[in-house]
């Protein structure tokens, strides 16, 4: 399986910063792609389109939205629906990640509503879980991986294609602050994590990829992404500079 190597760039760049970090992008590393790997950007709504033109060209390098409203329209004031998002080209859509649990207080339940409507309207979905530092201390990381992954896949298809649906974990802990959770710690979290999909799954389960996401760098990401079950990595700060992403995307 390709590994996805994806741009969060949560609530950063204006239309045009966008377009040309994107264009940057694609001249760094996209000749010099390897053939295993998948680039997923993902900016704020206002900058899909002008991100997708500075894309197009290269099917390995896809675009993505952050969140959307489990509905197809209607009255949901600031949201905005999968055929919004497919609209602009966006290919995948991010689900729970610990912003808009946290920050926001999305609920396991309409994270769950969410990966199934994305999924059913013809979206990628890539599912973020994680645990807080607290969690962690009190030894509860299996725990609330098995909830988030419960509640978030309850009304998925069984026959999902196993390509369309991806779990990102991500301790909340590490996110943003510097901290990256460690090799065996990332090992063990991701094992846990295809335990889940498989019991959930069957061998699909196996087929599906699960990122990783927390503080990765250029300095770190060679180590991370060759990890057992590690099938690409989610970055958020070293991301919004294209000379930064790149090494990111090309370390072997």
């Amino acid at each position: 399986m390709k590994k996805l190597m994806a741009a969060n760039w949560k609530m950063h760049k204006t239309t045009e910063e966008a377009f040309d970090t994107a264009e940057e992008l694609v001249a760094l590393c996209g000749a010099a792609l390897p053939e295993d790997r998948e680039v997923l950007v993902i900016p704020p709504f206002t900058a899909l389109r002008r991100t997708g033109q500075a894309l197009a060209g290269n099917p390995r390098f896809l675009l993505g939205g952050q969140n959307f409203y489990p509905e197809e329209q209607g009255a949901f004031t600031g949201e905005i629906s999968p055929a919004m998002l497919l609209d602009v080209g966006c290919a995948f859509v991010l689900a729970g990640h610990s912003e808009r649990r946290h920050v926001l207080g999305e609920t396991d339940e309409m994270v769950g509503r969410k990966v199934a409507f994305g999924l059913e309207r013809g979206l990628s979905v890539i599912l973020c879980v994680g645990e807080r530092i607290d969690e962690r201390r009190a030894g509860q990381v299996e725990q609330v991986l098995r909830t988030q992954l419960d509640k978030g896949l309850a009304g998925v298809d069984r026959g999902v294609d196993p390509e369309r649906l991806v779990v990102a974990y991500e301790p909340v802990w590490a996110i943003g602050t510097g901290e990256v959770a460690g090799p065996q710690e990332i090992v063990q979290a991701h094992a846990f994590v295809r335990q889940e999909l498989v019991r959930a799954f069957g061998e699909a389960g196996r087929e599906m990829r699960i990122q990783y996401g927390g503080s990765v760098k250029p300095d770190n990401a060679a180590e991370i992404i060759h990890l057992d079950n590690v099938d690409g990595v989610l970055v958020g700060g070293a991301s919004l500079r294209a000379d930064s992403f790149s090494r990111i995307v090309l370390a072997d």
